[in-house]
């Protein structure tokens, strides 16, 4: 990553020296702040140049280098996406090149190293002699083999614990079947417990009604023989 950011520092002065004479005022101001690493301020001058001039090219690749300075990696990409808009790539090769390069840069820092080597071969194509952006192109994609085999290893992770979700919940929804089974099996077999004894108990009654009947009967019975035993005297 030194690699990349001192790369930018170099590529940056070059085009700042070069074009400061051409520059306006604002822009001039925002180099003399970016040579004394005040890029806050470098920032400020940069867009107060390019609110006079929205297509200058110099402004815009500065202003991307600024915020590049104050990690606002995003912001400086899209600076250099702008600044890079404003150049024919086949007529004005070199800056194109630097450019790009650049871009490649803040994908970089922002870990979007898919982006970074799509930038960096740009870049190549524009100027093959490059052998800065050449480096920073063998690290992007070593970097990028290396974040896809770790969100392969992720998403093989994430499959294995989604595999092993859903086998837990299976067994889950096994055991909460198994316990309703068990339930209603229980309250099956209380209920059939209750309607035991409630007929036991009503064959019991009706036992002991038999019982009652029969042994009013046989009192009458008894009653009736004593009867005609006393009438036959």
């Amino acid at each position: 990553m030194k690699k990349v950011i001192s790369i930018l520092t170099i590529i940056l002065f070059a085009y700042s020296s070069l074009y400061a004479q051409r520059e306006a005022g604002d822009v001039r101001k925002g180099n003399r702040e970016y040579k004394k690493q005040n890029f806050t301020e470098a920032e400020v001058n940069y867009r107060r140049g390019l609110e006079t001039n929205r297509n200058s090219y110099e402004a815009q690749y500065n202003l991307g280098d600024a915020l590049f300075r104050q990690d606002k990696y995003a912001d400086a990409q899209s600076a250099f996406e702008t600044a890079a808009k404003t150049l024919d790539k086949k007529e004005d090769s070199e800056r194109y090149a630097k450019t790009m390069h650049n871009i490649g840069n803040c994908a970089f820092a922002q870990q979007q190293y898919d982006k970074a080597v799509a930038a960096y071969q740009e870049s190549l194509r524009a100027n093959p002699k490059d052998n800065d952006t050449r480096y920073n192109l063998v690290k992007a994609m070593e970097m990028l083999q290396q974040q896809q085999q770790q969100q392969q290893q992720q998403q093989n992770q994430d499959q294995k614990q989604d595999k092993q979700d859903q086998q837990e919940q299976q067994q889950q929804e096994q055991q909460e079947q198994q316990n309703q089974q068990q339930q209603q099996e229980e309250q099956e077999a209380q209920q059939s417990e209750d309607q035991m004894d409630k007929e036991t108990a009503e064959q019991i009654l009706q036992a002991l009604e038999q019982d009652e009947q029969d042994t009013q009967e046989k009192l009458q019975r008894q009653q009736g023989k004593k009867r005609r035993v006393e009438k036959e005297w």
